[in-house]
């Protein structure tokens, strides 16, 4: 019997500038999902990768005085580099400038959108914000700016092909309504539904060539792929769309797709009207994070306040700064970092908590010469219905997206712990059985840690192996 697949995606990150906190937070949410899926047993396909065209690396090169291509090529060098440091197991990274896997994949999409009667040229004047790569309504601006960036936007006019997604508004709200197109968290399905019912127009899926950089339009150079109909088909690209191999009708649809609240309306709104226009099947959820704030303020360049996560891990550690992100920054709310929080966090939990009890039972096991195996039985029948009630509410959690209370459950555990050995007093009573229950739960938190703390659950399970004896400090106190 063949597994059970489970395809994720994070979005694909800009090149005009190196990874920031933000990515990493997604990049760590999708790969904790990918692991624990793996731990299923489901055969898992993890894809991030870079969204390489579009104005703006081509005006962050030119800062520069680089070309576009030799920019992207470096930025995006340092988008794989962050998956290393932040020890992220993922099957494939893809680039938009992939000539090989994407750009067939892309020129096979417009010719289907064309075939569906759903492209058609026009002459258009509107607003463009270049951070979201978007035209803006005039009603949606504030303050004559884009609201989401606060910059002002410029004003276009061009004559360009046209995607018709009015022509699906009707259809994908219905998908959303009754969670066809599952939405998570509900407030982002309902920022959905208010935006269709305010009324979709056909969006832009062309340049001019001379003021853009990405992919021709088949079949009229002189227009330049616009850059969400380029990007987001990387979803289908990577798995063999251009092919429909074997590959590509074993992992699509997408089980989930992460991005960022600022990105949600291409991905529910363009991107399955553009999927129903092909005859594919949608996502089955979309899964939508929020901002990571700086002392509460937004994190910019010109404040100074943008976190660079290559610091942060080289600083910290890998499982430090995973361990935050995923505790303390709610799932799909804002959420604010400070190196004050970090710090308490870290001594508290980390230190305090899962460190300080391997540490303890280490030393126990140490001093009574205790060797334990995976085969060892519990001798106190309440340590199984606490291990059962910390797992039946880690599986939930994790169903849901809710990192932090799955975290806030194992940590449960690690309390339980605590509390068992004040009472139990092993040091002083030379139980062995106490020693045992402990081995057995510390062995089954590292477990539910694999997804979350992939290093630090490692380092417990071996440090159980045969005769145990303590170790360095797992999270040494700061």
């Amino acid at each position: 019997m063949a597994k059970k697949k489970f395809y994720i995606t994070t979005s694909i990150a800009y090149t005009n500038a190196p990874p920031h906190i933000g990515f990493a937070l997604e990049l760590i949410q999708a790969d904790v999902l990918a692991r624990y899926h793996r731990l299923l047993g489901e055969d898992v396909f993890f894809l991030t990768g870079t969204d390489e065209h579009g104005i703006k690396t081509l005006r962050a090169a030119r800062e520069v005085g680089k070309e576009p291509k030799e920019f992207a090529d470096e930025i995006s060098e340092k988008f794989r580099a962050l998956n290393k440091i932040l020890n992220i197991f993922n099957n494939d990274f893809i680039r938009t400038t992939d000539e090989i896997r994407h750009k067939p994949a892309v020129e096979k999409v417009w010719k289907k959108l064309e075939e569906s009667g759903d492209i058609y040229k026009k002459k258009y004047k509107g607003f463009y914000c270049a951070g979201c790569e978007a035209f803006i309504t005039e009603k949606d601006l504030e303050d004559g700016k884009c609201p989401i960036h606060q910059k002002e936007v410029e004003s276009i006019e061009e004559e360009n092909y046209f995607f018709r997604l009015s022509k699906y508004a009707a259809k994908i709200e219905k998908l959303v309504e009754k969670d066809e197109l599952k939405i998570i968290p509900k407030t982002r399905k309902n920022e959905t539904l208010s935006m269709i019912k305010q009324g979709l127009e056909d969006v832009s899926f062309s340049r001019t060539k001379d003021k853009y950089w990405g992919f021709a339009v088949p079949g009229d150079p002189s227009q330049i792929l616009y850059v969400w109909c380029d990007a987001l088909p990387n979803y289908i690209s990577a798995i063999g769309y251009y092919k429909e191999d074997e590959q590509f009708k074993k992992y699509w649809p997408a089980d989930v797709h992460c991005l960022g609240k600022d990105i949600m309306k291409f991905h529910t709104i363009f991107w399955p009207a553009m999927l129903l226009s092909l005859g594919l099947e949608l996502p089955k959820n979309i899964f939508v994070h929020g901002f990571i704030t700086f002392g509460g303020q937004k994190m910019s360049k010109s404040l100074g306040n943008v976190i660079d996560p290559f610091e942060l891990v080289e600083k910290y550690g890998i499982d430090a700064v995973r361990y935050y992100l995923l505790r303390e920054i709610p799932p799909t709310d804002d959420g604010d970092f400070t190196y004050e929080k970090f710090e308490e966090r870290y001594n508290a939990d980390l230190a305090s908590g899962i460190g300080n009890l391997v540490a303890r039972v280490q030393k126990l096991a140490e001093i009574f010469n205790f060797q334990f195996s995976i085969f060892n039985k519990f001798s106190n029948s309440n340590f199984q219905k606490v291990i059962n009630k910390t797992q039946k509410d880690y599986r939930k959690a994790l169903e849901e997206f809710k990192f932090n209370e799955a975290l806030r459950a194992i940590w449960g555990l690690i309390g339980f712990c605590d509390k068992y050995i004040e009472q139990e007093k092993p040091w002083g009573t030379k139980d062995q059985k106490v020693i045992n229950n402990l081995l057995i739960v510390l062995a089954t938190i590292a477990n539910l840690l694999q997804p979350f703390l992939p290093e630090t659950s490692e380092k417990i399970l071996k440090q159980l192996e045969g005769k145990i004896k303590k170790a360095k400090p797992l999270f040494p106190r700061i």
